[in-house]
């Protein structure tokens, strides 16, 4: 992996996650642009994450030359040999230079069977209920880290793995507009994908925050859609994720004149509102 992109509620909450995914010790090990600055919003919805771009920093290398006191390169028995070789040789032949043909390495039936069998080596993924048990110790882990009391509770439904942290404490977690909670999903499946070789499609809800934004969404798609009923215009949400997106094209299903679509790439694909007769 050369390079990622992370969005998060900060710029050092979305390094400290590109940081971790890119597998670097620190951030001095990083080369960081910054695609976006954070922006906040009107209850948690509508603002604007931090957005970075973050690859390894190339690695410097210095060569060094055996010099002798006066600064030159430090002369050899060899290299007077090979000049005096050099000498002799001038004058015998001008013009023509003689070149030894290339020889070119041949690959092998076996030499190909080898490099294929070392790149099949890697350890086949684990099953998703073992992945489950990884995702939960690390949280579980994290919260004690943190001091906090809560629960961790797993499901599996459709190939997808829903996590789903409770304890009044856990709201530490959570973070503005899910900002700390978004870096806790990274970081557990990059653990995830590190420990099981390979990572499910996973959901996580701290604190039943995620009930929250859902209900809030809903709330805020009702008064744009009124604006856009009332203007016969459109407006553009700004940008979210895919689970946030469902919600929004669900709320304005109930909602006559108005219709709803997607438009840009990930990560700032964003939901617009359209006025239909």
């Amino acid at each position: 992996m050369e390079w990622v992109e992370v969005q998060g509620k900060t710029v050092d909450l979305a390094v400290e996650v590109a940081v971790e995914e890119l597998g670097l010790q620190s951030r001095e090990d990083a080369k960081i642009e910054i695609i976006q600055e954070p922006k906040s919003g009107f209850l948690g919805v509508g603002g604007k994450d931090a957005i970075v771009k973050v690859s390894r920093a190339p690695q410097k290398r210095r060569r060094r030359r055996s010099r002798g006191r006066s600064g030159r390169p430090k002369e050899t028995a060899a290299n007077r040999q090979d000049a005096g070789k050099k000498r002799s040789g001038q004058g015998k032949s001008q013009g023509k230079q003689s070149r030894e043909p290339r020889q070119e390495k041949k690959v092998t039936t076996s030499d190909a069977n080898r490099q294929e069998g070392q790149s099949n080596d890697r350890p086949e993924q684990a099953p998703i209920e073992e992945q489950a048990k990884v995702a939960a110790g690390f949280i579980t882990g994290l919260l004690d880290a943190f001091g906090l009391e809560g629960t961790v509770e797993t499901r599996i439904d459709d190939d997808v793995l829903y996590i789903e942290v409770e304890g009044s404490q856990t709201e530490a977690l959570v973070g503005p507009k899910g900002s700390v909670m978004q870096s806790v999903h990274e970081l557990t499946r990059t653990v995830v994908q590190r420990k099981t070789y390979g990572a499910p499609r996973m959901r996580i809800d701290i604190a039943g925050y995620r009930e929250r934004r859902r209900e809030a969404l809903r709330i805020y798609t009702g008064k744009l859609a009124a604006r856009v009923i009332e203007e016969k215009d459109e407006v553009m949400l700004e940008p979210m994720n895919a689970a946030d997106r469902k919600v929004v094209h669900d709320a304005v299903a109930d909602i006559e004149s108005v219709r709803s679509f997607s438009e840009g790439e990930e990560p700032r694909r964003a939901v617009v509102l359209s006025y239909e007769e």
